[in-house]
């Protein structure tokens, strides 16, 4: 599969964002990552479904939506419905992972399920049939800039394996420290799509590391 770039906002300028997402877009990214999160499942607390909403019209890049919160089957529809494409839900979030899922493909956009660092391929497998997308967490989520956790290519791999052996058609993304340093080997294990917030947005030249970035997965 072809590797796609997907840069997060959690680490754009708030005060131009819009000159952000631009110029990550020129740049090549294929997608935009938006992580939402709710102060309880994490920490932190970002975006709303506005957010999405306002974005929606400024790029074509594909909305890729990471809801860190709990019980996100409360708020699938209403980040649907601002625009988002792919919607991702983490199943230590919710007792009703398929259920989840389920409401956000029935809302005609992809479903993508989440994995912590902590959590084991077993607990996903049962909806690996359903859905389009495999997030896994990289780093324990909550806050940009983490170093990437090498123990999560192991993950990686099976998912990998898995989706060979049953001929599932998912994509596999990572989200958390990626850069020039990590993206290589993941990659070789199987991951096709990749969040990188700080290693892009740091200031000095976005433009060239998407560049960067996109020649490592080629």
């Amino acid at each position: 599969m072809a590797g796609i770039i997907a840069p997060s906002i959690l680490s754009a300028d708030y005060t131009n964002l819009e000159r952000d997402v631009k110029l990550v877009e020129a740049a090549g990214a294929e997608y935009l990552h938006i992580d939402v999160m709710d102060g309880n499942f994490v920490p932190s607390i970002s975006y709303g479904p506005g957010w999405v909403k306002q974005l929606r019209p400024e790029t074509k890049m594909m909305l890729d939506v990471h809801l860190m919160v709990m019980n996100p089957e409360k708020v699938v529809d209403e980040f649907a419905d601002a625009g988002a494409d792919i919607i991702g839900v983490h199943v230590e979030a919710t007792p009703h992972i398929h259920r989840a899922l389920q409401m956000i493909k029935n809302k005609g956009v992809k479903a993508e399920v989440v994995i912590n660092p902590g959590t084991p391929v077993l607990a996903i497998e049962s909806v690996l049939d359903m859905v389009d997308q495999v997030l896994v967490m990289t780093v324990n989520p909550g806050f940009g800039g983490q170093k990437f956790l090498p123990s999560t290519i192991e993950k990686i791999a099976q998912l990998k394996a898995i989706r060979e052996e049953l001929g599932y058609k998912f994509d596999i993304e990572i989200d958390g420290g990626v850069n020039n340093e990590t993206i290589t080997a993941a990659f070789e294990a199987g991951a096709n799509v990749f969040v990188a917030g700080s290693y892009v947005y740091d200031k000095i030249d976005p433009t060239a590391k998407i560049a960067t970035l996109k020649d490592l997965i080629k």
